[in-house]
């Protein structure tokens, strides 16, 4: 049962990217056509991440009312339609509108997965369904691409659209084993169910585990978001190899997830969070160095690799760290949180180069690397582990 749903887990989680990579794919021809700068494509990209942290937040409720297949099927036609509706696009209102109930569909798929592969499925898995993410996120840009060299970037989404129907209606196929493997957990004990906000947030040891989502999450995004900027205006590379090389930071993110699979099978997830961080470290210090441009490149690599295996261990740890009951609650709160990170730390550093220079993305990075490292460390000392079944 599990085992037949698990390729429909991973095929929505390859869903779950294409969205968020083909949005800055396509804005710079979408801005021409609605009247728009290119600059306006992180207001639009805050107003999805809005929409994720409320369906996250909304997670738990929901899930505990209707469970997780059926929240599943509802959250995928959502983005199908959406993702539908937006070739249709021609104001900026209605751009920010659909992107709104995109994020919305997101937010809940995020959360909803992550959450189940945490209580029912080993430490392995939780790194290949991040891989699968970054699949999707890979695939998003190419749709795009491809169409608007044979025909138009709404082409591309009504594409995305149409895949994510199909996917919607595999998964719709797919309910009763999804109410047959939530049955099961609720005989075996690692059923979630909804518990308050303000109760789940004074659980032992949560509200340390947010703030470490807000860091890690932060100077991910924001290694990222100006990961070219950097390359071509303070390491001296042309426009068109920073942008080529830029993607060495988000290779690395994707191919440490694959291997942080197999690692995962040996390896005890506390210990790969933590050696996680010291490779982010490294790349950190590299970036923030005057060293020659050649060594930037090897830090983007290692701040990838680095924060590979931490996101998808600490969500595994969730059942472990506060019990299956309030796993769902906690873990919609900790998507919530790394939607904030994502979308308001990458922000703060633009203001920080704007008053002193570009060189403060570094340490912004190197910031929340360490202040991320010390709430993780902080949260083993603690929480003390509880049991779950599995």
């Amino acid at each position: 049962m599990f085992a037949f749903l698990l390729p429909l887990i991973y095929l929505s989680f390859v869903s779950l990217g294409l969205p968020d990579a083909m949005l800055g794919a396509a804005w710079p021809t979408v801005a021409v056509q609605i009247g728009q700068t290119v600059s306006d494509l992180g207001f639009v990209s805050m107003v999805s991440a809005i929409g994720a942290v409320i369906s996250s937040l909304l997670s738990g409720p929901l899930i505990a009312r209707f469970g997780t297949g059926r929240v599943l099927v509802g959250s995928v036609l959502l983005t199908a339609l959406m993702l539908l509706a937006y070739s249709f696009i021609n104001t900026f209102f209605m751009a920010c509108l659909v992107t709104l109930f995109l994020g919305t569909g997101g937010g809940a798929v995020d959360a909803g997965l992550n959450g189940f592969v945490a209580r029912n499925y080993k430490a392995h898995h939780m790194s290949w369904l991040h891989f699968m993410w970054g699949l999707g996120a890979t695939l998003g840009p190419v749709i795009i691409g491809v169409n608007l060299k044979i025909a138009t970037w709404s082409q591309g989404y009504r594409t995305a659209a149409l895949l994510q129907g199909v996917l919607c209606a595999v998964l719709a196929l797919s309910l009763p084993l999804w109410m047959k493997a939530e049955r099961h957990t609720v005989a075996t004990g690692t059923a979630s169910r909804h518990i308050p906000f303000l109760q789940a947030v004074r659980t032992p040891g949560l509200l340390m585990v947010l703030l470490s989502y807000v860091c890690f999450v932060g100077f991910e995004a924001t290694a990222g978001v100006w990961a070219a900027t950097l390359l071509e205006q303070q390491k001296g590379f042309d426009p068109a190899s920073a942008a080529l090389f830029s993607s060495l930071y988000f290779l690395g993110t994707t191919l440490g997830r694959g291997i942080s699979g197999f690692v995962a099978m040996k390896v005890d997830s506390r210990r790969m969070i933590r050696f996680g961080f010291f490779l982010a470290l490294s790349g950190g210090v590299l970036l923030a160095l005057p060293l020659p441009r050649e060594v930037s490149l090897a830090a983007f690599v290692l701040l990838g690799l680095g924060n590979a295996p931490i996101f998808p261990s600490m969500t595994f740890l969730t059942p472990q760290r506060f019990g299956n009951a309030v796993s769902q609650t906690a873990i919609g709160l900790q998507m919530a949180a790394a939607y904030a990170g994502s979308t308001l730390i990458p922000p703060a550093a633009g203001l920080l180069v704007k008053a002193f220079s570009l060189q403060a993305v570094p340490y912004v990075v190197l910031f929340f690397i360490i202040l991320g490292l010390y709430f993780s460390e902080q949260i083993d000392r603690r929480i003390k582990p509880q049991k779950t079944v599995s």
